[in-house]
């Protein structure tokens, strides 16, 4: 087994001794930030915006994330989807474990926590032929499809099963995380247990969308583990060959995570005030529609008018402050919404919060920062902040 490689986000690039098609998978699927040196063999290597784990051939690489306590990140990960779970301290992980492995023990534990009064049971309908007749006839197919024949039987009816939508969820959250690479053997173990008892309970197809739950009276023991397997289900997983080598992963991108949370926090934020948000609102910024912009969170009043605009910037730490690029999006943004005010929100790093206002016209930029290191109250008594700030100086 080769050495494993453990990258932090946000540290200096390190020299590394690889295989060619270490470094061509590597590079292919951007994984990390990687660069041939001047010695053969040698290359330059860092983390880039995904956290995880990899394995390629016989070597593994680990991409930890910049944000020590993994509390604070699972919030992160979880709260656009399931804001109620995330501030009840119910994951409880420590700074000295690994981000994978510690998902996939919390996971194991919250599941089986579910489970241990049996599995949730519900109503099904099933299409299927049968010799006899079952619930309900379908007359069409019968006659269309079977020829009218006497049987078999189109039939439709309600099977109380285990085979519900939450079981396959936690089901499929199970098998992701027993692919994923350095899980504890107790943690593996509890899993299998879980597949197991997930037994009677439709797998996945390769490539399909997790199926949506809703909160009910009756699934409310399964909730914690459910809200728990979305954002398990919300990784990158893959697995295929690259040349000689197989390749397997399980990465987070990080912008993502922070612009789900921005979009989600801030949002909820601004409608306590008034109106409504959307993410990812579509403009077009030529009159011929050629153009599309998709700014993520414009807030608008009742009638559709649009108040505000925002757009999450999740950056590494880097000394020459906010990159142009964003303003000069953000710029054409306003102009389109016929905005005076934007605001592009970073995570935390060496940038001093500033104002822009732009020569020969009446925009102004904002660029605002969230400190992730705070904790989960905290950091949401900044988005409030930072939502007073923007209703401050909103077009009405």
């Amino acid at each position: 087994m080769r050495p494993t490689l453990q990258l932090t986000e946000g540290d200096p690039s390190i020299e590394v001794q690889l295989d060619l098609d270490e470094y061509e998978a590597l590079r292919r699927h951007a994984i990390v930030e990687i660069a041939p040196t001047l010695n053969a063999g040698w290359y330059t290597v860092s983390a880039g915006r995904k956290i995880g784990a990899v394995s390629i051939g016989e070597r593994q690489i680990v991409v930890r994330p910049k944000i020590t306590d993994l509390n604070r990140l699972v919030f992160l990960l979880g709260y656009a989807r399931n804001p109620g779970l995330w501030q009840n301290d119910k994951v409880r992980l420590t700074e000295a474990d690994d981000l994978l492995p510690a998902l996939a023990s919390v996971f194991a534990r919250l599941a089986g926590h579910a489970t241990e009064q049996g599995l949730l049971q519900g109503y099904r309908t099933v299409a299927d032929t049968l010799p006899v007749l079952r619930g309900r006839l379908r007359v069409s197919e019968q006659m269309t499809r079977r020829f009218g024949l006497p049987v078999p039987l189109a039939v439709e009816y309600d099977d109380f099963t285990v085979d519900t939508v939450e079981n396959r969820i936690l089901l499929a959250a199970t098998l992701r995380l027993l692919r994923v690479p350095r899980v504890t053997p107790d943690a593996r173990q509890q899993l299998q247990r879980l597949r197991v008892t997930f037994s009677d309970v439709t797998a996945p197809l390769r490539g399909e969308t997790s199926p949506e739950w809703h909160p009910t009276r009756l699934n409310a023991r399964y909730s914690d583990a459910l809200k728990f397997a979305e954002v398990v289900l919300a990784a990158q997983s893959f697995e295929h060959k690259s040349g000689d080598l197989v390749v397997t992963g399980f990465m987070f991108d990080m912008w993502r995570i922070f612009e789900d949370f921005v979009c989600t926090a801030l949002g909820e934020a601004l409608i306590q005030r008034s109106g409504r948000y959307t993410t990812q609102h579509s403009l077009h910024l030529d009159d011929a529609g050629q153009i599309r912009m998709k700014p993520d969170l414009v807030w608008l009043n009742t009638d559709r008018a649009v108040h505000a605009v925002a757009d999450a910037k999740y950056k590494a730490e880097r000394p020459d402050g906010f990159p142009d690029a964003d303003l000069y999006q953000m710029l054409a943004y306003c102009t389109v919404l016929g905005l005076s005010h934007g605001h592009l929100v970073y995570a935390k790093g060496n940038e001093p919060v500033r104002s822009l206002h732009i020569r020969g016209s009446d925009v102004q930029l904002h660029c605002h920062t969230l400190d992730l290191t705070l904790d989960p109250t905290d950091l949401l008594i900044q988005v409030g902040q930072l939502a007073e700030f923007i209703a401050a100086t909103a077009d009405r």
